[in-house]
């Protein structure tokens, strides 16, 4: 499995306050961004698998709403995220 909880404790551990921080907008950024890229390379192989590019897209949304409201509430934490991990905006 591609997301083992070895994983998500190393992503957690690495963007959020604690290993045990899941609910923070930062931990949760960086989780949808992790799953966002895995499922952008299974679809580079795959490119008629169709229900996989919905819930691309529907991860992307997700990833930009969560953006948008830490941009509203912590221009700070928001900028410090993107840069962390590499997003245009």
């Amino acid at each position: 499995m591609y997301l083992d909880a070895a994983k998500k404790q190393e992503i957690f551990s690495n963007y959020g306050k604690s290993n045990t921080d899941t609910g923070s907008a930062e931990s949760q950024i960086a989780l949808f961004s992790y799953r966002i890229a895995h499922l952008t390379e299974h679809l580079k192989l795959n490119r008629k698998d169709y229900s996989t590019e919905r819930a691309l897209t529907m991860l992307v949304g997700k990833r930009r709403a969560l953006l948008n409201y830490l941009k509203d509430r912590d221009i700070e934490r928001y900028r410090a995220i993107v840069k962390k991990l590499g997003l245009r905006k």
